[in-house]
Order: structure tokens, then C-alpha cells, then sequence
């Protein structure tokens, strides 16, 4: 069976007292006035040796807000009206971010190095996604031989840092947290505080 796509950005409208029609132009690739706008964040993709580099700027080592010594992260996308963020995590040299659980789901993507996590016999390198279950407790393992790790996570929810055991809780990250750090960074290094709006919706 054959679908007709209609090519012709028009539509008819039935008057329900008449019956008569009539067109209406409307512009489908055009967003209403009330939607958000898109983020667009060009160059993510640019630390693989084999990438070409298609940004002709230079990134400023600013935009990556320090966590630990070793650690630091480069927001994307801090969603407050639906409770997720996606951002870059970065390790310098080997590193350890803390057992934590998750209550809802992570995506990953690697893009550069290699990480795992010490619950499993899994490896994450270059091109490798990772889905996260709800539920799921882990400890972020970057081996001392990588130089850098870069990984893309989408991450819905809250972040439970829990004791070597994981039975009490003490501390979390959300989209809230994430977004008061990236906010405090760049006022102090200068940014203003305001340049991390960019990334909020």
C-alpha cells in the first residue's frame, strides 16, 4: 500500500457551519513562539585523533568546570523542566568518582580513553555506548595509564553518592546541583555567571 506524502506546506480546514474550505499556509519547519530554542554545540566530537576538525575556534579551557583535581565536566544541556542534564565528564590521568546509585536511567557514549565500573567485567572505549538501569549502584573506575577520558552521560534524575558499602546516602548530584557548580566556576574564572543560561532549559 502506497502512502501519498503531500509535498505542499498547505492544509484545508472545514468550516463545521458552512461546510465550505478553506487553505491555509503554515510554515511545519517553523517552532511556536512559546517552544524552546535548540542548543547547538558544535565541536564535541573533535578528540579523537582520526576526527576532523571542523570548528575553527579555539576551545576555551573555561568552559570545563572542575570537579575534583582529576575531574571535571563541560555541560551541554541542564534540562530543570524535566530533570536530566548531558554533559561531557572528563578525567585527567586515572580517577575514581565515588560508589553512587542511580534512580533513573544513563546513557553514555565514550569518546575518548577507556573507563569501566568496579561491579563489572566491562570495558568502555572509543565509540562505546552504555545504557544504565534505574536502581543501578556502581563505582567510575579510569585506569592510571589513560591519559584523558571523555564521555558523553545523559543522566534523568538523581545521583545518590552511598558509603564503600552502599547502605546510607552521603551525597547527590541532579540537574540543580550540576547547574549551582557550573554557575558558581564561571563567575570565578571569569566567564559571568549568566553564560552557563545558555545550556538551560
Amino acid at each position: 500500500l502506497a502512502v501519498q506524502i503531500p509535498t505542499c506546506q498547505s492544509f484545508q480546514i472545514c468550516s463545521p457551519v458552512s461546510g465550505t474550505s478553506t487553505s491555509t499556509a503554515t510554515k511545519l519547519h517553523v517552532a511556536p513562539k512559546e517552544a524552546l530554542s535548540d542548543i547547538v554545540v558544535p565541536g564535541i566530537f573533535n578528540f579523537a585523533k582520526d576526527t576532523i576538525n571542523n570548528n575553527d575556534e579555539e576551545e576555551d579551557p573555561r568552559i570545563w568546570v572542575p570537579q575534583t583535581e582529576c575531574l571535571s565536566f563541560r555541560p551541554l544541556c541542564f534540562c530543570a523542566s524535566q530533570g536530566y542534564y548531558v554533559n561531557l565528564l572528563k578525567f585527567k590521568g586515572g580517577g575514581i568518582l565515588g560508589k553512587h546509585r542511580h534512580s533513573s536511567p544513563v546513557h553514555a557514549l565514550t569518546l575518548k580513553g577507556s573507563w569501566g565500573y568496579k561491579e563489572h567485567d566491562w570495558k568502555a572505549s572509543p565509540g562505546t555506548y552504555v545504557f544504565e538501569p534505574p536502581g543501578e549502584t556502581h563505582t567510575l573506575i579510569v585506569d592510571e595509564d589513560c591519559d584523558e577520558m571523555i564521555t558523553m552521560f545523559h543522566v534523568t534524575g538523581s545521583l545518590l553518592y552511598v558509603d564503600e558499602n552502599g547502605d546510607n546516602i552521603i551525597g547527590f548530584d541532579d540537574v540543580f546541583s550540576k547547574l549551582e557548580k557550573a554557575k558558581k566556576w564561571y563567575k570565578e574564572c571569569g566567564l559571568g555567571e549568566d553564560y552557563v543560561q545558555q545550556f538551560v532549559r
